[in-house]
């Protein structure tokens, strides 16, 4: 994957706000991003797991790491399963 760097203005307190040197902090950052991205239903894990440069797994042991659920429902989706439960159906 190729890759592009952008530049970001931060103020120096950033980095000593989490006892973080700079390329640390950016990493977090993006770390962060992705998380809430995967949460908000943005983007898939693969996809986060790619933009991270990490393994699916590694990608799962960050979202454990931000207290973030690796199954994420929809509205819909929750509704469908609930259904299917108190009807008795199996959705496996």
């Amino acid at each position: 994957m190729s890759t592009k760097t952008y530049p970001l203005a931060l103020p120096e307190s950033a980095f000593s706000a989490l006892r973080k040197s700079p390329v640390e902090f950016v990493e977090e950052m993006k770390y962060a991003a992705l998380v809430k991205w995967y949460e908000a239903g943005m983007i898939t894990q693969d996809k986060a797991a790619e933009i991270a440069g990490l393994s699916r797994f590694e990608f799962l042991q960050l979202l454990s790491r931000y207290h973030v659920s690796a199954i994420q429902y929809t509205e819909g989706l929750l509704d469908e399963e609930l259904e299917n439960y108190a009807g008795g159906k199996d959705s496996y």
